[in-house]
């Protein structure tokens, strides 16, 4: 799957990777399966590493109508979410400006973009440097 997540409840924290070419669908499906998960809580913050796409579907009629319903639960939650961006690469860079210009009325996200992990992890109080270590002491769940 082009998408996987992980919760780290006692970080307040979901990690989010996205790899290869990603689909709106995907997007959608793994949305799911997040709010889904026992672990979700409204308010975490997510770090969303788009470092490996290669690709997106650039349909962006849809590409808003999803967000749009994503905005709705954000700002029904109550509470305000920290979204960090990591976007080392052009493609990575295009789709995360997608997604920023996608927040920009929504007050309950603040989105973030940064080319590296480190930055990413400061800008969320993370002590690690990298996504692998920052997963290391979870037990060695992968992401699902």
């Amino acid at each position: 799957m082009p998408i996987q997540f992980r919760i780290l409840p006692d970080r307040g924290l979901v990690v989010v990777r996205y790899t290869g070419h990603v689909a709106i669908d995907d997007t959608l499906d793994a949305t799911r399966v997040y709010l889904a998960d026992p672990d979700y809580a409204p308010g975490q913050k997510q770090l969303v590493d788009f470092s490996t796409i290669t690709g997106y579907e650039k349909d962006y009629v849809r590409f808003m109508q999803m967000q749009a319903n994503k905005a709705g639960r954000f700002a029904n939650a109550g509470v305000q979410s920290l979204v960090v961006y990591i976007a080392p690469t052009p493609i990575s860079r295009e789709l995360s400006t997608l997604f920023i210009k996608s927040w920009d009325d929504v007050d309950a996200v603040v989105p973030m973009v940064q080319q590296s992990e480190a930055e990413a992890l400061t800008l969320l109080g993370q002590p690690e440097t990298t996504v692998e270590m920052l997963l290391a002491p979870a037990g060695g769940r992968a992401l699902q």
